[in-house]
């Protein structure tokens, strides 16, 4: 049985619990032990993107000192994922955390990267049927090269149909302050994405990252769209004896 520590990003901790917990269950599930190290924080990434290093610093060196002593840390976002295994050795160089960070970073995995390519879980007994499309985060498919690890999940559940946007690989517009710097820009990319979705003829979208599905859940609200949004631990936690499905955003 593998240990894993829960990586709970701050959308997950103060938005959307349920996809911690979900991820939680079908980690159990996988055969994995689970802990949670209260003691975690926000990983710096909100103030690394926008260029504020000496205050994303502190929480860095805070990060790696609490998931030092985890065997395997698992988090439901890639961004945040990105974030600790690929900016963390840049923005810690020089520091008494530098190699400590170095050595965490390979530990750190995105959630179906860990199921797929570290549990070696493709077939979760998950059930929901429900014709669903896949939405490509920024930081799972671009710093991450994850791309078929989800798909492969999405393609193991029972009574689900897979249903490809022409437009998957887009960015949904959110990119943390980029929505709140530039929302007319933020906006119309959402709309973009929420349109593909629509046409795809998916009842729902997931992602990896509960950031993108906020963004493009409140945009097809708006849209007045029949598309919800849910994230893809939350596909994975539902099976047969749940009876109906539902989205996290209803």
């Amino acid at each position: 049985m593998k240990e894993v520590a829960l990586f709970i990003p701050c959308f997950v901790d103060q938005l959307l619990p349920e996809i911690g917990m979900d991820m939680a269950r079908v980690l159990q599930r996988a055969g994995c032990a689970v802990n949670f190290f209260e003691e975690q924080t926000c990983c710096g990434q909100p103030a690394f993107n926008s260029g504020y290093w000496q205050d994303a610093r502190p929480l860095a060196e805070r990060f790696v000192r609490v998931f030092s002593r985890a065997e395997a840390v698992v988090c439901p976002s890639g961004s945040c994922t990105a974030m600790v295994r690929r900016f963390y050795p840049d923005l810690l160089a020089g520091t008494p955390a530098a190699e400590e960070a170095k050595r965490l970073a390979e530990r750190v995995f995105e959630f179906s990267e860990f199921l797929v390519n570290v549990a070696g879980v493709t077939d979760i007994g998950a059930s929901f049927p429900h014709r669903v499309t896949y939405h490509d985060a920024c930081h799972t498919l671009r710093e991450l090269g994850i791309r078929e690890e989800p798909r492969r999940l999405l393609r193991g559940v029972r009574g689900l149909t897979l249903v490809e946007m022409a437009n998957a690989e887009e960015c949904c517009g959110f990119g943390g302050t980029f929505s709140t710097k530039f929302p007319m820009i933020s906006a119309a990319m959402g709309e973009t994405k929420a349109a593909g979705a629509e046409r795809a003829g998916a009842e729902y979208v997931t992602s990896t990252d509960p950031s993108c599905l906020l963004q493009l859940d409140g945009i097809l609200r708006r849209r007045k769209s029949q598309v919800r949004t849910i994230h893809l631990a939350s596909i994975l936690a539902r099976t047969e004896a749940d009876g109906t499905n539902s989205g996290n955003q209803e």
